[in-house]
């Protein structure tokens, strides 16, 4: 039997059991990132997050860099809570917008109430330097290091103050390229500057994966 997941309102079904990883990654339907062009504008629910300052474990598994959070992190989108699981980084940022590549995304990693797994996405441009990755990059570990077990963060920090998404159903980024996953892109992209950008390309290689074919899918957008 499928099991089968609801995504804001949107009925997607989740892997079959038995099919390969490697198959899924070539042939899945519904796989991350997309370039976002076209969309449907709908009364989509706000996103409210009530998040506080806390130690993080911080790991470079040569892949990316990856912020681990203890319980109590919340995203509410409209009254479903999300927990915020993790964050990390991709080089280039993966999705795009109207065929536009942006250099860095930050993947927010959310577990909902039903247990589906939510991705919220923060595209960056180059600008003027960001105040938490100013905080954070020095006390990044390099490939290979232990990870650091208390590392403060503020989530509020990375998350832009405009409250407008696109959403689309899609699916893990690396293998085994698990359906079912509901991908947040936020509208509002901020700033790292070119020499915070050079310092992240130190820590992991270019990481991100190529666009995937919509095939058929729509993309809804928040007013």
């Amino acid at each position: 039997m499928r099991r089968r997941l609801i995504v804001l309102g949107l009925t997607a079904a989740a892997v079959a059991p038995g099919r390969a990883a490697a198959d899924l990654c070539s042939t899945g339907r519904r796989q991350s990132p997309i370039d976002i062009g076209t969309t449907r504008r709908l009364a989509l629910p706000p996103l409210r997050p009530a998040m506080h300052p806390t130690a993080v474990r911080v790991d470079n598994d040569g892949h990316t860099v990856r912020l681990r959070f203890a319980r109590g992190q919340v995203l509410a989108l409209g009254r479903e809570r999300l927990d915020l699981q993790q964050f990390h980084f991709h080089i280039p940022g993966g999705d795009r917008l109207h065929g536009e590549e942006f250099p860095l995304a930050l993947h927010a990693l959310h577990k909902s109430s039903a247990g589906g797994l939510v991705a919220v996405v923060v595209l960056f441009r180059i600008g003027a330097e960001h105040a938490g990755l100013a905080t954070l990059l020095p006390q990044l570990p390099a490939r290979g290091s232990a990870p650091r077990p208390a590392v403060d963060i503020d989530p509020l920090a990375w998350l832009p103050a405009g409250a407008g998404y696109y959403v689309y159903d899609g699916s893990l980024t690396a293998p085994p390229c698990t359906e079912g996953v509901r991908w947040l892109v936020l509208k509002q992209q901020p700033t790292l500057s070119a020499r915070q950008w050079a310092q992240l390309q130190t820590l992991f290689p270019h990481n991100a994966r190529t666009v995937q074919p919509l095939n058929g899918r729509t993309v809804s957008e928040s007013p």
